[in-house]
């Protein structure tokens, strides 16, 4: 076996307004979040850690912060780890209210399958795909920790178990502070997938 990628989605933003942010400056991690941050860099204190890298959003750069600092390594910015576009960005985005009351907003929604509101998922996956590796050859042998965000890691490993990509954003296996680990192979070839939620305990309740 080879070394492990493990894909981390950043802790819980100051977002009080429930707003879309996507790719939007200035969005930083709550009290919570941070304390998410914190409890997966002490989950991560027996990895063998060779690089770790960030989306550059604010938010993923806190979370990998505390991380860092736990392995003593610098954060690698990767703009291929960023957050997928959204032509909602900035607005509430909530089933019954806020954008979806606009008939304007409804063209943007004709194609779920590709999707027609953002980023198309084959972009995703061949970004996702090239951060994954970019990681593996700066680890050196290593494993690796990369800050992401959700909709481009479900989408990655949905690509890499063979699952459709359409789905419900509702049942996407990530939440807040998860890390996905793709697993390789001697050749550096992602050979398996497990996830794990190390900050469970600090999970927002409904």
């Amino acid at each position: 076996m080879g070394p492990t990628i493990h894909v981390m989605r950043h802790g819980e933003v100051e977002n009080p307004e429930k707003i879309l942010y996507g790719r939007q400056p200035g969005w930083r991690l709550s009290s919570r979040g941070q304390e998410m941050a914190k409890t997966v860099a002490e989950w991560s204190a027996s990895l063998d850690l060779g690089a770790i890298h960030a989306s550059p959003l604010q938010r993923a750069q806190e979370t990998a912060t505390p991380i860092a600092a736990q392995h003593k390594l610098a954060i690698h910015t990767d703009p291929n780890l960023i957050e997928a576009a959204n032509i909602f960005e900035g607005k509430k985005f909530e089933l019954g209210s806020g954008v979806l009351r606009h008939p304007a907003s409804w063209w943007h929604l004709r194609n779920p399958a590709k999707p027609s509101w953002g980023e198309p998922y084959s972009e995703q996956i061949e970004r996702m795909l090239a951060a994954v590796f970019s990681a593996r050859d700066a680890a050196n042998g290593k494993d690796a920790l990369v800050v992401s965000h959700q909709l481009p890691i479900w989408i990655l490993r949905s690509a890499v178990e063979g699952r459709r990509l359409l789905h419900d954003p509702r049942k996407r296996i990530c939440t807040l502070a998860s890390v996905t680990s793709f697993h390789l192979d001697d050749e550096g070839m992602i050979s398996g997938v497990s996830y794990a939620e190390p900050a469970k305990h600090l999970l927002p309740t409904k």
